[in-house]
């Protein structure tokens, strides 16, 4: 990695607390209904990727839901 991108990247990491805390405090702010609506406007700008890229990602989406229920399923069964 060259110099300037290293120097770049260490000014990023640098304010990343503040963005951070900005963004929480930003989120608490919102109510529910503002922030169903910031997911909708989401799904909305991004649906069309979403759905051009499925054929590529699905297999690794489906892998990814079911390592997901198997862990759930694990949860549950220590909580039973």
């Amino acid at each position: 990695m060259a110099k300037g991108n290293v120097e770049n990247l260490r000014r990023i990491r640098e304010g990343w607390d503040e963005v951070e805390a900005e963004k929480a405090r930003l989120l608490r702010q919102m109510t529910v209904r503002e922030s169903l609506l910031q997911y909708l406007a989401l799904q909305r700008a991004f649906e069309p990727h979403l759905r051009r890229t499925e054929a590529i990602f699905r297999a690794e989406r489906l892998a990814y839901l079911a390592a997901f229920q198997r862990r759930l399923s694990r949860l549950n069964r220590l909580k039973g």
